[in-house]
């Protein structure tokens, strides 16, 4: 006789053993796509983790949030196991966000996404010196001329300021904090950076602690393409193309450029 009134769920409750079971054979199904060694040229993973408030908890616990370099360890022995071939300084970053970014990898059977950072699409450009010019906020300066030679190019709010870990940062791209510019006062202290990667001959544009969410946003918005971009984990960059807008905060914007604006 079938019982119509058996209210027991018939899925067992999540627990934590089961959310990291999850979210392990879901990246490890993503890694076994790279075939061909793919897998070396991979620089880091990003997981991105939307669960409700009441199941943070759990979720904290599953990836070992106290303890940065434990889920990573464990996604190693998945690798060695599988003969996935990693390099050996990969890196691993775990976010909780309120939204899954589309851009993402959505992963299986749970409400999370991955992000793989490889040197997928090579982009030849006719020049390894760019320009960012301010088009909204007040900087420093109007129009930064930049090339690999400047290494890490920092972007923010001051010059020099003192961040959480105690040091002082000098921010390159400067928008000082005295402005009456409303646009300003949206822009952390370390709020992104650009940097050269020779490995596709092109400047990336990274958030920093300060530009990921739940602080400030970082977007990127590309010529003919109205949706942006959004920058939601550090050490994952995106690849700056010729009049990329990026957005900092809510109202400051840089233009991207391989051109000297201001010579043509």
């Amino acid at each position: 006789m079938f019982n119509l009134f058996n209210k027991r769920n018939p899925e067992p409750p999540q627990d934590v053993k089961a959310i990291r079971e999850q979210l392990l054979t879901a990246i490890k199904q993503e890694l076994q796509k790279l075939e061909g060694g793919e897998g070396k040229h991979i620089k880091g993973l990003a997981l991105l983790i939307a669960c409700l408030p009441a199941e943070k908890f759990m979720y904290e616990s599953a990836v070992f949030a106290e303890d940065e370099g434990r889920f990573k360890n464990e996604i190693q022995r998945i690798v060695d196991d599988f003969a996935i071939d990693l390099p050996e300084n990969w890196t691993m970053q775990i976010n909780f966000v309120e939204e899954l970014p589309t851009d993402a990898i959505k992963l299986s059977g749970i409400n999370a996404s991955l992000y793989i950072r490889t040197p997928e699409h090579v982009v030849v450009t006719k020049s390894k010196t760019a320009y960012i010019r301010t088009l909204n906020g007040e900087s420093e300066k109007m129009l930064y001329k930049i090339g690999p030679e400047n290494g890490k190019i920092n972007i923010g709010r001051e010059h020099k300021v003192q961040v959480s870990d105690g040091f002082f940062r000098i921010n390159h791209i400067a928008f000082p904090d005295v402005s009456t510019n409303e646009a300003n006062k949206f822009i952390s202290r370390q709020h992104a950076h650009i940097e050269w990667d020779s490995n596709t001959g092109s400047f990336l544009l990274f958030a920093d602690e300060g530009g990921i969410p739940p602080r400030n946003k970082v977007k990127i918005r590309s010529v003919g393409d109205h949706n942006p971009v959004k920058l939601n984990v550090v050490e994952l960059g995106h690849t700056l193309l010729e009049g990329d807008q990026i957005i900092l905060g809510e109202l400051a914007v840089l233009e991207f450029s391989y051109n000297d604006v201001d010579n043509n």
